[in-house]
């Protein structure tokens, strides 16, 4: 089976790339769930520029309707689900799980997600939820939500598919946040658990993201055999441990992984 690696991203030439345009999304991805609101000043310390530069990336951005702002401060305006909604109506993955999330969702009244690695972050591209579940849904737990991936079932069984060599790079110099009690921060503790996952070919997480949240993930594999997504559902510790976590959902996880690996 093989490892994917962590994406590389396509060589350009020092004539061809375009500092300002890099500039400006550095500025536009300071906005996130922590800071939803910024002044120049704050913009300027999350994207490394200057206070006269991201004030006028600022600017620019609120001029091109990407932004709203009071004057002092800004804002993601609804725009920027303009790409959003573009990768969710053209990608293919989720398109193809789509189907899937929507029959486990219907069959076991429980939450379920398709989710994909960008960095430190898990991105939820695919939401399956019944009725029953939207009411005892985890705060955050939509489509596109961004979560650390240190701190979740989909995150650990997605860098387990990366070579030794990839994870320990990965883990160099980052810093683990605590969002929880029971989060694991340790890097040598987290390696661990990643390579449990491995070994196991899932992983559980117990309110380490959010207290009362339990989940379990496998991950989605292309004919190939490369982890492409991670396949998880999302319950409460109220409603079952660990144990019986595993014994009734990774089977049911794991059928579904095999079904949808002819397609992705």
């Amino acid at each position: 089976m093989d490892q994917a690696p962590i994406p590389d991203k396509p060589p350009i030439a020092r004539a061809d790339f375009i500092e300002g345009m890099a500039k400006g999304m550095a500025v536009l991805e300071s906005f996130d769930t922590e800071r939803q609101r910024l002044n120049a000043t704050q913009a300027a310390e999350r994207a490394g520029l200057t206070r006269a530069a991201a004030r006028r990336h600022l600017l620019t951005l609120a001029h091109l309707g990407y932004l709203e702002t009071d004057g002092s401060h800004y804002w993601l305006s609804p725009k920027v689900l303009r790409f959003s909604g573009s990768y969710l109506a053209s990608a293919r993955l989720p398109r193809l799980v789509q189907p899937t999330l929507n029959r486990l969702a219907a069959a076991t009244r429980e939450s379920l997600s398709a989710v994909v690695l960008d960095d430190d972050q898990v991105v939820i591209v695919a939401r399956g939820v019944s009725p029953a579940a939207q009411r005892l849904m985890a705060y955050g737990l939509h489509l596109g939500a961004r979560l650390p991936a240190h701190a979740t079932s989909t995150g650990r069984v997605l860098l387990a598919a990366l070579k030794p060599r990839a994870l320990d790079a990965w883990l160099r110099g980052r810093e683990l946040p605590r969002l929880t009690p029971h989060t694991v921060v340790d890097p040598r503790a987290l390696k661990a658990l990643v390579a449990q996952a491995r070994a196991g070919d899932h992983a559980v997480a117990r309110e380490e993201h959010e207290l009362g949240v339990l989940a379990l993930a496998v991950p989605l594999r292309d004919l190939r055999g490369r982890t492409v997504a991670a396949l998880n559902v999302v319950t409460t510790p109220q409603r079952m441990d660990d144990a019986a976590l595993r014994r009734e959902w990774l089977p049911l996880l794991s059928d579904a992984a095999r079904e949808l690996q002819p397609l992705l």
